[in-house]
């Protein structure tokens, strides 16, 4: 479940700041087959990855982050 709400979260921002999957897998540095399994949220990203996603989308960690209450 979270890593589906990270997927939805990074996916978001990334299309709203106009970003291809394939430009900001570049800009990141990672291959677009990672993002695009963190995306779809068959992974979680790491720490590391996290910073440098919320800092090329020009976002808080925070804003990305998923929320921590779940649905009932």
């Amino acid at each position: 479940m979270e890593a589906d709400q990270w997927g939805r979260r990074i996916r978001a921002f990334r299309k709203l700041k106009g970003f291809t999957q394939q430009k900001f897998a570049r800009h990141v540095g990672v291959s677009v087959s990672v993002l695009g399994d963190i995306e779809r949220g068959n992974r979680v990203p790491d720490d590391v990855l996290v910073a440098d996603i919320a800092r090329s989308l020009d976002v808080t960690i925070e804003e990305l982050t998923p929320s921590k209450h779940k649905e009932r």
